[in-house]
C-alpha cells in the first residue's frame, strides 16, 4: 500500500502511533537497517519506498529517538512506559552502562513491576528466568535488596522510579558513534538534548552545548562543528572530526539537526525555497512538532482521552514471559506487550495489515474534528489508577477536580440508556473503599480514577488539585424545584447581606472547630506538646468559639424572621441586621484579649516545632487530614481575618442604607466599632502574614535551613523558565526582600521543591533580552557573581516579576548591604547557566540520595506552591493579603459543560480555591478546584445556558458554570473569584490598601 501510494515516512509513523493510541509519538522514531547495513532513522518527508528497497527483508523497529532531559515532560502514562521499555531493551544489550549500584536499582524496580512485592523465592526463581542484563548473576543479591524497599508500588510507580534513576546517567539516552579527532584518536560523539558529547570508550570527556554551536556540517567524511567566539575558551572556531564514511557523517549530522530542532525550537522549520538552477548541499530538515508543540498540545487537551492501565506483567514467574499479543485494531490498549526489545516489527506485515489503517486515521481525523467543535473540548489519555494506587488522606480517597469533571462526563454517557439508574460500577466489590466512596451513589469507583497526565504517578506525590470525587444524584435540583424555592425568600439587598454575614459565620466557626475540637482532641491523644503551649492555644480559641457558636445562632434567628419563617407579628421590625451586629460587635471587645495573643500562639507553635521533632511529625499528620483543608497555621490567624470581613459587610450595608433608613444608625455604630478593632491590630495582622508565609513556605523547600529570618520578607513566587545548557527548563522562583531562589520540583515522597540556586537583590540588574535570546517575554538578571535568564509564560507574568523584582533591588539598595545573617544557607547548587548544568547528580550518590529521600516524610501537595507550578503562574504577597479580605460561602449550583442537571453544592472560597461540600455542616470538603489560571466569564447565547446569575469557569479544556441565588450574591461570586484568578500588581495593590485603610 505504501509503495503504491508513494507515502512519506510520516504517514508509516503516524500509523503505528494511531494503532497504539499513543499522542506523544513525537518522541519515537523508526529505525530500520539500510542496504548497507547501517541503521538509520526512516526520513518523515521522503517516501518510504525510496528508503526502504527491498521490504521483504527489512525489520522495522519503533523506539525512543528523542530523551527529554527529565521524564516529567512526558505528559501521559503510556509514553512514559514505552520509555521504560527502552530503558530495559538498552540495559540488556549493555548499551546503558553504570555502576553495580545503579544497575542493581534499576533492575529491582523492573522486577517490581513485573512481579510485584518482594518474596525471595519467588525473587530467585525470577532472575533465574529473566536475564536483564549481562552478568546478571553476580547482582541477583543486590538485585533483591533493592526490590525489598519497593513494597506496596505500583507498575506505573516502578516505571517512574526506573525512568527518575535512568535519566541521571551518563549513557541515557545515548547511541555512540565512533570517529575520530584530528589527532587520530578513536573517540565516540552522540548527541542529546543538551547539544554534542565526546566520550572515550564510554567516558565523557567533552561536551558541546547548542548555545555554543553556531553551525553543524559535513564535508564527505569530516564532521564539522562551528563554535560561537568565545574569549575564555581554549577550542578553536571549527572543530573537525572524522567518520567512517560519508554515509556515516551524513546519518550523524542528520541525528543533531533533528535533536536540535526538536529541543531548541519553538515550532517546526520551514522548508526552504527550493533553487531555481541548482541546489548546493543537502535539503534536509527536520520534520514534524517540536518537543514544545507537544507539550502544549498535550497540556491544551488537544486529542481524544484513552484510557492506559499499567499492571504486573509477569505474576510470580507462573505466567508465560511472553506477552499476550493485544487486538489490532483495539480501542485502549489495557496493557502493552511487556517484551524487552520494543515494538520490533516486519515490515512485510505492517503492510498486509496497516491499510485499513489509512482511511480509518483519515475517517477519525474527521470525527475527531467533528466532535471538537460540537463539544469545545478534547481529552487526554491518562493512567488508569487501581485502588491501591490512589492517594489516600484520613481513609479518603482523593482526585482532582478535573478528574471529577471527566467522571461525571463518562458516566452521564454510560447513563443514558438507562434513565435514573444510577451506575455503581465496582463500588461493593473493591477492599480499598472509602466511608465517602460507598455513601456516594453512583460516583465512580476507585479504580476508575485517572491522573492527570501532566503529574507523577507516584502516589505518595499528590496534585495540587486533590479531592475526593462529589457526585451525587441526589443533589441534583430540577429549575422547577429551585424557581418555587427561591420565590419564597426575600429579594431586597439587605437580606442578602445579613445572609453574607450567616454563611461566612458557619464556615468561620467550622475553622475554628478544627482547632478547638479536632487539632484538641488529636493533641490530648499524643503527648508530644508542652502543658503551658496547649494553654495558651486552647485558652485563646475556646472562648472565641464560644462566643461566635451563640453570635451565629442570633443571626440564623433573625433571617428566620426576616424570611417569615416564624410566627413573628410585626416583620417590619426584624427585616434588618445592624442591631444584631453592632450588639456582637461591642461584646467581641471584650475578647481582644485573646485576639492579641495569636501572633504569640503562632510565633510559640512554631517553635515549639522546631524544637521538638515529635510534635513537628504530629502538626505534619495531623495537616494531612481531610478536616485540615489548609495549612495548620492559617487556622490560627483566622479571628484576625474574620474581623476584615465584618468590616467589609458592614461598608457594603451602609453604603446600601440611606440615611433614613430604620437600621442605618445602628449598621453605621458597629461599622464605626469593628473599624476601631480592626486598625488596632491591623499592623500585628501584616507581621503575622509574613511570618505565617515564611513558614508555610519553609515546609515546600528542601535545600535551605534558615528561610525564617527576622527582616526577611517574601514578595512573589512563581513558575518561570530558566534557561541553560539544556535550553528552557521550568523552575520554581521565590522573591524576598533580600534574595531570588530558583527551585525545581522534587520528585521525593515528600513533595517538596530543591533549592539549586540564589541570586543576592544587592547590586542586581535586570533588564529585557529577549532579542538576544529569542525567547519571549525573557529577562536577564545580572548580580554581582551570577547571572541568570528567565522567561515568563506571558508579558503579563513578565511585567509583574519584573516590578517586584525591581521594587526588592531598590529595598535592598538603600540598606547597607546584605548582611550574612539575611542570606540564605549554600543551596546545593550555585552554578551559573554555562557551568555544570544543574539537575545533575553522580552514580555514586544515586543509591545514597534515594535512602535519604525515602526517610522524608509526606508533605501536603495542594499548597500555592504546587498550583502555580501545574498552572505556570505566580501569586504576589499582595494578592495573599487581598484573598484573606475575599473569602465567600454560600449555597451555589454546579453544571459541567456537557452535563444536562444542575447540582446544588456548599461552596467555600478562600485561599484561591473552591472547596465543595454537599452542606454546611460537612466537616471537610468532598472536591476542592484552585482557580489560579482560571478565566472567569459569563456564558454566551451559543452555550445555551438560559438561566439568570450564572457564571463560567474555564482553564483550557475545563469547564464549569455556576448559578447564584440573586443578582447580589452572584456580584459578589464574581468580585471574589476574579480578585483569585487575576493576579494583582504592585501599582493596583497600593491603590486596593488605600482604598481600605484602616
Amino acid at each position: 500500500f505504501f509503495l503504491q501510494q508513494r507515502a512519506p515516512g510520516k504517514v508509516l509513523h503516524d500509523a503505528v502511533c494511531n494503532h497504539l493510541n499513543l499522542v506523544e509519538g513525537d518522541y519515537f522514531g523508526l529505525e530500520f537497517p539500510d542496504h548497507k547495513k547501517m541503521m538509520v532513522w526512516l526520513d518523515l518527508l521522503k517516501p518510504v519506498m525510496k528508503q526502504i528497497r527491498r521490504p521483504k527483508h527489512v525489520v522495522v523497529k519503533f523506539v525512543v529517538k528523542f530523551f527529554p532531559p527529565d521524564h516529567a515532560q512526558l505528559q501521559e502514562e503510556l509514553t512514559r512506559y514505552l520509555f521504560a521499555l527502552q530503558v530495559k531493551q538498552d540495559l540488556a544489550q549493555g548499551r546503558l552502562t553504570c555502576n553495580d549500584t545503579s544497575t542493581a536499582l534499576l533492575v529491582s524496580h523492573i522486577v517490581q513491576s513485573e512481579i510485584g512485592d518482594f518474596d525471595e523465592t519467588i525473587d530467585r526463581e525470577h532472575l533465574a528466568k529473566n536475564k536483564y542484563i549481562p552478568q546478571q548473576e553476580a547482582l541477583e543479591d543486590k538485585i533483591m535488596e533493592f526490590h525489598r524497599n519497593h513494597m506496596g508500588q505500583t507498575p506505573a510507580e516502578s516505571d517512574f522510579q526506573l525512568l527518575e534513576i535512568a535519566r541521571r546517567l551518563e549513557m541515557y539516552g545515548i547511541r555512540l558513534h565512533p570517529a575520530k579527532d584530528r589527532e587520530g584518536t578513536k573517540i565516540n560523539l552522540a548527541v542529546a538534548n543538551t547539544g554534542i558529547l565526546v566520550f572515550q570508550g564510554h567516558t565523557k570527556i567533552n561536551a558541546f552545548n547548542w548555545a555554543k554551536v553556531r553551525k553543524l556540517s559535513f564535508k564527505r567524511k569530516r564532521f564539522l562543528i562551528k563554535l560561537r567566539p568565545d574569549a575564555n575558551s581554549s577550542f578553536q572556531d571549527t572543530l573537525e572530526f572524522l567518520m567512517a564514511s560519508r554515509d556515516f557523517c551524513k546519518s550523524f549530522w542528520k541525528i543533531c539537526v533533528e535533536h536540535h530542532a526538536f529541543f531548541r525550537l519553538f515550532e517546526e522549520p520551514k522548508p526552504k525555497p527550493k533553487p531555481v538552477l541548482f541546489s548546493r548541499g543537502s535539503s534536509f530538515r527536520f520534520s514534524g512538532r517540536t518537543q514544545k508543540q507537544v507539550l502544549d498540545y498535550v497540556k491544551e487537551g488537544g486529542h481524544k482521552k484513552v484510557q492506559f492501565e499499567r499492571k504486573h506483567s509477569k505474576i510470580h514467574s507462573i505466567r508465560s514471559l511472553t506477552a499476550q499479543p493485544s487486538e489490532q485494531h483495539s480501542e485502549v490498549p489495557k496493557q502493552v506487550s511487556d517484551v524487552m526489545k520494543p515494538w520490533m516489527m516486519s515490515f512485510k506485515h505492517f503492510l498486509l495489515d496497516y491499510p485499513p489503517l489509512i482511511v480509518q486515521r483519515c475517517r477519525q481525523e474527521k470525527e475527531l474534528k467533528a466532535s471538537t467543535e460540537d463539544t469545545g473540548q478534547l481529552r487526554s489519555p491518562s493512567l488508569k489508577k487501581s485502588p491501591k494506587e490512589s492517594r489516600k488522606v484520613d481513609g479518603a480517597v482523593v482526585s482532582t477536580a478535573e478528574e471529577e469533571e471527566e467522571a461525571a462526563k463518562d458516566r452521564m454517557q454510560q447513563n443514558r440508556p438507562q434513565s435514573q439508574q444510577p451506575s455503581t460500577g465496582s463500588l461493593t466489590g473493591s477492599p480499598h473503599l472509602s466511608e465517602l466512596s460507598i455513601n456516594s451513589q453512583g460516583g465512580p469507583s476507585v479504580a476508575n480514577m485517572s491522573l492527570s497526565p501532566n503529574l507523577s504517578p507516584d502516589a505518595k506525590q499528590s496534585s495540587p488539585l486533590i479531592s475526593p470525587l462529589l457526585n451525587d444524584p441526589s443533589c441534583i435540583r430540577t429549575d422547577d424545584e429551585e424557581e418555587v424555592k427561591r420565590k419564597r425568600f426575600p429579594t431586597e439587598k439587605a437580606y442578602f447581606i445579613a445572609k453574607e454575614v450567616a454563611t461566612t459565620e458557619r464556615t468561620y466557626l467550622k475553622d475554628l472547630e478544627v482547632i478547638t475540637s479536632w487539632f484538641q482532641s488529636a493533641v490530648s491523644k499524643e503527648d508530644c506538646m508542652p502543658e503551658t503551649l496547649k494553654n495558651l492555644i486552647f485558652s485563646n480559641f475556646e472562648p472565641l468559639h464560644k462566643f461566635h457558636t451563640g453570635f451565629l445562632k442570633e443571626i440564623e434567628q433573625r433571617l428566620a424572621l426576616w424570611e417569615g419563617r416564624s410566627n413573628a407579628h410585626i416583620k417590619g421590625d426584624y427585616q434588618r441586621i445592624g442591631d444584631v451586629m453592632l450588639k456582637n460587635i461591642q461584646s467581641m471587645k471584650q475578647l481582644a484579649v485573646h485576639l492579641w495573643k495569636h501572633n504569640e500562639v503562632l510565633m510559640e507553635l512554631e517553635n515549639g516545632i522546631k524544637n521538638s521533632r515529635k510534635l513537628e511529625t504530629f502538626c505534619r499528620d495531623f495537616e494531612l487530614q481531610k478536616v485540615c483543608y489548609l495549612p495548620l497555621n492559617t487556622f490560627l490567624l483566622r479571628p484576625l481575618h474574620r474581623l476584615m470581613h465584618y468590616k467589609q459587610i458592614m461598608e457594603r450595608l451602609c453604603k446600601h442604607y440611606p440615611p433614613n433608613h430604620i437600621d442605618f444608625r445602628d449598621s453605621r455604630a458597629a461599622l464605626a466599632e469593628i473599624s476601631e478593632m480592626v486598625a488596632q491590630l491591623h499592623g500585628n495582622m501584616i507581621k503575622m502574614e509574613n511570618f505565617q508565609k515564611l513558614h508555610e513556605l519553609k515546609k515546600d523547600l528542601i535545600g535551605i535551613d534558615n528561610l525564617v529570618i527576622s527582616g526577611r520578607e517574601f514578595i512573589r513566587l512563581g513558575s518561570l523558565s530558566k534557561l541553560s545548557g539544556k535550553g528552557l527548563q521550568q523552575r520554581m522562583f521565590f522573591l524576598f526582600n533580600d534574595i531570588l531562589l530558583y527551585t525545581s520540583r522534587g520528585l521525593t515522597a515528600s513533595n517538596q521543591f530543591k533549592v539549586h540556586g540564589h541570586l543576592p537583590l544587592y547590586g542586581m540588574t535586570i533588564e529585557e533580552s529577549e532579542e538576544e535570546w529569542g525567547v519571549p517575554h525573557c529577562l536577564t538578571l545580572r548580580g554581582q557573581h551570577q547571572s541568570i535568564i528567565v522567561a515568563a509564560s506571558t508579558r503579563a507574568e513578565m511585567d509583574k516579576w519584573t516590578e517586584d523584582i525591581q521594587m526588592a533591588i531598590d529595598l535592598a539598595e538603600k540598606t547597607s548591604g546584605p548582611t550574612p545573617e539575611l542570606l540564605a544557607s549554600s543551596p546545593p547548587d550555585n552554578k551559573s547557566p554555562d557551568e555544570t548544568p544543574v539537575d545533575q547528580e553522580s552514580e555514586d550518590d544515586l543509591s545514597a540520595s534515594r535512602t535519604s529521600l525515602e526517610r522524608q516524610s509526606p508533605h501536603r501537595g495542594n499548597t500555592t506552591v504546587h498550583v502555580c507550578w501545574h498552572r505556570n503562574t505566580s501569586v504576589s504577597m499582595v494578592d495573599f493579603s487581598i484573598a484573606v479580605e475575599n473569602q465567600l460561602s454560600g449555597n451555589l449550583l454546579r453544571k459541567f459543560k456537557n452535563s444536562n442537571g444542575w447540582q446544588k453544592l456548599w461552596v467555600v472560597f478562600t485561599n484561591f480555591c473552591m472547596f465543595f461540600y454537599k452542606s454546611h455542616q460537612d466537616n471537610h470538603p468532598l472536591a476542592s478546584l484552585p482557580l489560579l489560571g482560571y478565566s472567569l466569564t459569563i456564558p454566551s447565547e451559543s452555550e445555551n445556558i438560559h438561566k439568570d446569575y450564572v457564571f463560567k469557569l474555564h482553564f483550557k479544556s475545563h469547564v464549569y458554570y455556576f448559578r447564584a441565588e440573586s443578582e447580589y450574591t452572584f456580584e459578589r461570586w464574581m468580585e471574589v473569584i476574579r480578585s483569585a484568578t487575576s493576579s494583582a500588581s504592585r501599582t493596583r495593590a497600593l491603590s486596593h490598601k488605600e482604598s481600605h485603610a484602616y
